[in-house]
């Protein structure tokens, strides 16, 4: 019987390259209706279900059963992020292997990964969810600053904030809960600071087995934490390397983690590798093109491969063995500007792309987008990919053509309702 695949999410480019990788594969897709657009080449699936924003579980789930009735899913995958809790909660139902409810929840809420994780002996680092001022005043009382305070479920490095003052409390759980009014339902996470060089872990894992593929050094904005550029490797020796390969197996472990990429942040202390956060799924900002440069083990075709049923991780560490595969560097670096107004237009892409050891130059920002500081992943206007012999030669490379790209904006000068 073919494969027929039920994807959760809109799927990036995965539905069509699922297709292509095995004749006679066919796929369906069940994803919210504001992420439509996302859906590519949305006429070669058998099938695409809207669902609105705030439609219960049950009704994504009863969607996917009433499909499944007449037309029966083989495999459930999910290729993003936003839609992992109906994904685990339609596998569950329909009786096909995913990631477990519990497994979703531990990845998406960061204050109860970081509960478990201290009630398991793998990492005592101080946090707690708070819900007001007094709370979060209470929790620099008992552990001090600097502290971190971010969202509890947030991805792309919006509203987190480092507080080194008191004075500053208020706007940080503001920012954190997303308004200017307090914290989110729920609340908002606050947690102990770490300090040292921050470091993304790309592993692969199958039934319950993990490999580490590569270790990503991570350059974040002091203020805002946004990425501001990658470099695999991260220059680290050996023993390091291993070091943190075996907390983040760990991590992984604990909050079971069966199969798939993961994409787990961390820092290096004096006192080694301490969690930032997990994902499961593979990780952004180029960083499996990254990671495909510097080690040759193509994480994203892995994940279609697995996908489909394939064993993918003795392929995987074939490749990390092998004597031949690739041991060059690859850097992302993003450019972004601190001034608030209307982009009109990008230049110097080609003398960007001009730079030795530049592989890619992408701008990310439209003309007539409205841009200012660098609050979040979206801020970031445009990047650069580079190669090179060593982790600094190329993100030194990325950084020069970074330089060379300028930003024409229109901005609003004060007391004027209008773009000038």
């Amino acid at each position: 019987m073919s494969e027929h695949i039920l994807i959760v999410g809109p799927g990036r480019d995965f539905p069509p390259r699922l297709r292509r990788a095995e004749p006679g594969a066919r796929t369906t897709v069940i994803c919210d209706i504001t992420y439509m657009g996302r859906v590519r080449e949305p006429g070669g699936n058998a099938r695409v279900i809207c669902v609105r924003r705030d439609a219960p579980e049950q009704e994504w789930i009863d969607l996917a059963m009433a499909v499944h009735k007449f037309d029966p899913f083989t495999r459930v995958s999910s290729f993003g992020e936003s839609d992992q809790y109906p994904y685990a909660a339609i596998a569950e139902a329909l009786g096909l292997p995913a990631h477990s409810r519990e497994t979703v929840n531990l990845a998406h809420d960061k204050a109860a990964m970081r509960a478990w994780l201290r009630e398991q002996g793998i990492d005592g680092a101080a946090s707690a969810r708070v819900r007001d001022l007094d709370e979060l005043r209470a929790f620099v009382g008992r552990h001090g600053l600097p502290c971190i305070v971010k969202p509890v479920t947030n991805a792309g490095s919006a509203g987190v904030s480092k507080v080194t003052s008191e004075s500053d409390l208020e706007r940080a759980l503001e920012r954190a809960g997303g308004s200017g009014t307090g914290p989110a339902e729920g609340g908002v996470l606050v947690e102990e600071f770490f300090d040292g060089p921050q470091f993304s872990v790309e592993a692969f894992s199958e039934s319950g087995e993990h490999e580490v593929v590569g270790v990503t050094r991570k350059y974040s904005d002091p203020v805002s934490f946004v990425e501001l550029g990658h470099v695999s490797p991260a220059g680290l020796s050996g023993e390091r390397s291993r070091e943190i390969g075996t907390y983040v197996e760990r991590i992984l472990d604990a909050i079971g983690v069966r199969d798939g990429p993961t994409h787990t942040e961390i820092v290096l202390t004096d006192r080694g590798p301490r969690l930032i956060e997990t994902h499961i799924r593979m990780g952004g900002d180029r960083i499996p093109d990254l990671t495909l440069d510097s080690t040759g083990v193509d994480i994203d075709d892995c994940a279609v491969r697995q996908a489909l049923g394939e064993r993918v991780l003795p392929g995987i560490r074939a490749t990390l063995d092998a004597a031949d595969r690739p041991r060059r560097a690859s850097s992302v670096w993003f450019a972004s500007v601190d001034t608030a107004g209307v982009l009109d237009a990008v230049t110097g892409t080609d003398d960007a792309a001009a730079v030795p050891g530049v592989t890619e130059v992408s701008v990310l920002a439209e003309p007539g987008t409205r841009i200012g500081a660098l609050v979040d992943s979206e801020s970031r206007l445009a990047c650069v990919r580079a190669l090179a012999d060593t982790p600094d030669a190329a993100v030194t490379a990325a950084q020069e053509a970074v330089s060379r790209l300028e930003f024409r904006i229109r901005a609003r000068p004060q007391g004027s309702g209008a773009a000038v």
